[in-house]
């Protein structure tokens, strides 16, 4: 798995202080999109003010019309009202599941605390079926916190 060799960058990149919070979650996404082979379309997610919605803020992959998800539609709704991570391997088994693209196959969103609250997540799209472990998940909810940190 990359997910040790991505560890260092992903501190490089969080720690530059000449770049801003959007450049570093971009450069981020980026990194994660384009080193690990089944990760297609990774973004960031943020609450957007005091609406019941969360709003795209920095993404690696093809565009994506959703930018703005209100709470409790799709996975990543889902996971901004349960606060719990949400795997799922395989997206035409959820009737709840806003497609961003037909090749999508897979996704896992991670919450993303600030304090103890829930200010976003990181969501992550596969064209892969069933491609999340455990691993994943670990390494995923350590970049949360990481970027938690410059936040």
């Amino acid at each position: 798995m990359p997910f040790q060799k991505l560890r260092p960058q992903i501190e490089d990149i969080l720690q530059n202080k000449e770049k801003s919070v959007d450049d570093k979650l971009s450069e981020v996404c980026e990194l994660l999109q384009t080193g690990i082979p089944y990760y297609d379309w990774v973004g960031f997610y943020f609450r957007n003010g005091d609406k019941e919605e969360l709003k795209l803020r920095s993404y690696a992959g093809e565009p994506t019309e959703h930018e703005i998800i209100p709470f409790g539609k799709g996975i990543c709704g889902q996971v901004a009202v349960s606060n719990k991570k949400f795997v799922v391997p395989d997206v035409k088994a959820q009737n709840n599941y806003i497609a961003c693209s037909i090749h999508v196959k897979a996704e896992i969103v991670i919450p993303l605390f600030v304090n103890g609250e829930n200010i976003g997540q990181i969501d992550i799209d596969s064209h892969t079926e069933d491609p999340f472990s455990h691993e994943d998940e670990i390494f995923l909810e350590w970049v949360n916190k990481k970027v938690a940190e410059i936040l």
